[in-house]
């Protein structure tokens, strides 16, 4: 008979407790906490764009981490695209997923993801939380649009399955998002608590297409939404919702289930769709509970106290019944089984068998491009004035990431200039944005760059201006190209990576 004592139990629920906090921390190298808890049983870091400066210095700091924990699970929030962690200081050499749907070449999504991926697992992170698998079904949705393939169940469906075997073959894990779908909403849960209002059919038709699909290829891992919907569970969100994560997601098929049993993470708990209702303690006890293995605290937080007191929240919840010790230990388990595939992944050198593919964003966004020209257009043959007009950037993307086709320009015009304008400065004055953008200008011509325009009626108004003024106009959207092109040239990118805007800058000065 073996003999357990409260020391080793308690020792074990600690480490437990540990095992399943994905955090964040701050600077370019690890903190003295983080490489502490390491020790103690902390089973995941996450890294995010202020940890990074370079993707050597990424493999140092990742090579710092696995020194004191060889098997620790590396994330990084990178979707390519306008969401880029890795390139946030020049932009991504990727585009995002809505580029790739307007392809709808699985086979170049693949070798995207791939080459993504080898990218990532070179530098030392093993698990993205990516793709986003939300359907884009409403496009005035303020926090997915550019990050979905497309509006389409079945487009979103083959295209997510595509990158999860790309990212995997490098031995990256995937984790799709955002369950069970992001996309018919009107609010960022960042900011409060999205609600959709579907019937169970219409999810199934619609939201869950995707996630099957992404189950198929083998997704390792699935990142939760904080978002309600009613139909599954009236009063919590999915991330706290046994009905959605154990009863939806994890159920078997012949039971209406998806049959998953692979890692759940949550989307960040500090999000203020859980932190501002339940608070994050209670919010992790309560996703745990609920069927999540892995809690992402990366965002805002990132300090060592985040971590003690989401560490001891689980711990006296263990102890007070409310958290079974069985679920706990079920969760930690799944995270060292992850960790474990990516370490083997890592040993066999997934990422090196992979030929690196430098070019194939660059050939993704090229062929992405949507043109419309007008009957004279005639390409740029001198530097232009690149009018920027910038909406407030969400949460996800930053506004750390430059965007644009000014840069780009410049490097094929010499003399381009640009200047950026906002909301703030068409209040009071809706004509008035036009009319700097015109006088900046003078005799040059003229580009206009536009992000998601339908969404931001200032924009529409200031390019229904300059048109009337300036026939001539060349116009790039960057986001979701929703309104109808205007211009005697109309760019439509999908996305605003550095790719995308480099693949404007050449369409734009090329005859057709």
């Amino acid at each position: 008979m073996t003999i357990i004592s409260a020391d080793t139990t308690a020792d074990t629920l600690t480490r437990d407790a540990l095992t399943v906090l994905q955090p964040g921390f701050r600077g370019t190298s690890a903190p003295e906490w983080v490489l502490r808890q390491l020790t103690e049983g902390l089973g995941a870091v996450a890294v995010f764009s202020r940890n990074i400066e370079s993707a050597e210095q990424l493999a140092a700091l990742t090579a710092q981490l696995r020194a004191v924990r060889p098997d620790v699970l590396i994330a990084a929030d990178e979707e390519g695209g306008d969401v880029t962690r890795l390139e946030s200081r020049g932009g991504s050499s990727f585009p995002g997923n809505l580029a790739l749907g307007a392809v709808d070449d699985v086979k170049l999504t693949r070798a995207v993801a791939a080459e993504l991926g080898r990218r990532l697992a070179l530098a030392g992170v093993n698990l993205d939380w990516a793709p986003s698998a939300d359907v884009n079904s409403d496009p005035g949705n303020p926090v997915i649009g550019v990050r979905s393939f497309g509006a389409d169940p079945e487009l979103v469906a083959r295209n997510t399955a595509a990158y999860v075997e790309g990212l995997q073959s490098a031995g990256v894990a995937a984790c799709v998002k955002h369950f069970p779908g992001h996309g018919d909403t009107a609010i960022d849960s960042h900011h409060a608590m999205p609600r959709i209002d579907v019937d169970p059919d219409t999810l199934r038709a619609r939201e869950l297409v995707p996630f099957r699909a992404a189950l198929a290829a083998g997704s390792k891992a699935v990142m939760s939404a904080h978002i309600l919907v009613p139909s599954l569970d009236p009063e919590l969100p999915a991330t706290l919702s046994p009905t959605v994560l154990t009863g939806l997601l994890r159920a078997p098929q012949s039971e209406g289930g998806l049959g998953y049993d692979g890692l759940i993470v949550t989307d960040g708990i500090e999000m203020q769709a859980i932190a501002a209702t339940y608070g994050i303690e209670r919010g992790t006890v309560m996703a745990l509970a609920a069927g999540a293995d892995a809690i992402c605290v990366g965002g805002g937080l990132s300090d060592e106290q985040t971590v003690l007191s989401l560490r001891d929240a689980i711990v006296a919840a263990v102890r007070d019944g409310s958290l079974p010790a069985e679920r706990l230990a079920d969760a930690a388990e799944r995270v060292r089984g992850l960790a474990a595939w990516a370490a083997e992944r890592a040993r066999a050198g997934a990422a090196e068998a992979i030929a690196p593919g430098p070019e194939v964003g660059l050939e993704a966004a090229r062929r992405a491009l949507r043109i419309t020209r007008a009957d004279g257009f005639v390409p740029l043959d001198e530097a232009p004035f690149v009018a920027a007009l910038t909406p407030v950037a969400n949460i996800a993307v930053g506004d750390v990431t430059p965007w644009g086709v000014a840069a780009e320009l410049a490097r094929l015009l010499p003399g381009t200039e640009t200047a950026t304008y906002r909301a703030a400065d068409a209040e009071g004055d809706p004509a008035g944005v036009a009319g700097r953008v015109l006088a900046a200008a003078g005799t040059r011509r003229l580009v206009a760059v536009v992000r998601d325009a339908h969404r931001h009626a200032w924009m529409s108004d200031t390019l229904a201006a300059l048109v009337a003024a300036r026939p001539d106009l060349i116009v790039v959207e960057m986001g979701v190209p929703q309104a109808a092109p205007v211009g005697a040239l109309h760019i439509a990118t999908h996305g605003a990576a550095r790719v995308c805007g480099e693949a404007a800058a050449e369409a734009i000065i090329t005859r057709p």
